[in-house]
């Protein structure tokens, strides 16, 4: 029983991971070019870390 959970929670904390770097890449694609600037990144890195799989 305490292993199931276990496997629950680590599955849950995965998705959740999964769900966040999914958002947070979608969110940079939407970034003009100024905020992104003031990032550090240009228009084709941002592009390129948009074009990532979730799980990477």
């Amino acid at each position: 029983m305490r292993q199931s959970l276990q496997v629950v929670a680590s599955l849950t904390a995965l998705i959740w991971r999964w769900t966040c770097r999914h958002r947070q890449r979608r969110d940079l694609s939407d970034l003009s070019d100024w905020q992104l600037r003031d990032l550090g990144l240009t228009r084709d890195e941002a592009e390129e870390e948009a074009r990532k799989p979730f799980w990477r």
